[in-house]
């Protein structure tokens, strides 16, 4: 077994995923950036290029769009996050993963936002802030009453391991 999938083992609760319309916001953000790069093709077609240039352009954008389509997707199934009891870890990535082990002790603000689409689509972002930026973490996609529980229990999770000092 590979020494390096051990260190991304799933907690004994598992990990819990975020919801799915994070996928949906992504992908419409990403349809939103292809009308402007069709507009281009489109200005392009009134230019003399060759036709040859424009078959090309059109097949790259394409090819990009139906990648970056299928991405977002594994990308969005790859977030994940646990509750332990001294600490918070995160998890994303598909090509290159990556664990955020935030403790309690060291969180210092745990921010809600959402934009207007994510507004629209019924989800939130919780951010994570400590001293150190390197272990700051996001997790998105949160349904907007799961993640303020999650707000609220990470602040006093955080105040109790913070009274002390």
């Amino acid at each position: 077994m590979d020494p390096a999938a051990d260190a991304f083992a799933p907690p004994a609760a598992g990990w819990t995923p975020v919801s799915s319309r994070l996928a949906t916001a992504r992908r419409i953000t990403l349809a939103l950036a292809f009308v402007v790069v069709a507009a281009v093709g489109v200005v392009l077609a009134w230019t003399p290029l060759p036709r040859g240039w424009l078959i090309g352009y059109a097949v790259a954008a394409l090819s990009v769009l139906v990648w970056a389509w299928w991405i977002i997707g594994r990308r969005v199934r790859s977030f994940g996050f646990a509750e332990r009891d001294d600490d918070l870890l995160v998890v994303s990535g598909v090509l290159i993963r990556r664990l955020v082990i935030v403790p309690y002790g060291r969180m210092q603000m745990v921010d809600l936002r959402a934009g207007p689409l994510d507004r629209r689509l019924g989800i939130a972002t919780v951010q994570l802030h400590t001293a150190a930026a390197t272990t700051d973490a996001a997790i998105p996609g949160l349904l907007p009453a799961d993640a303020a529980a999650l707000r609220d229990r990470l602040a006093a999770r955080g105040e109790e391991r913070t009274s002390g000092l």
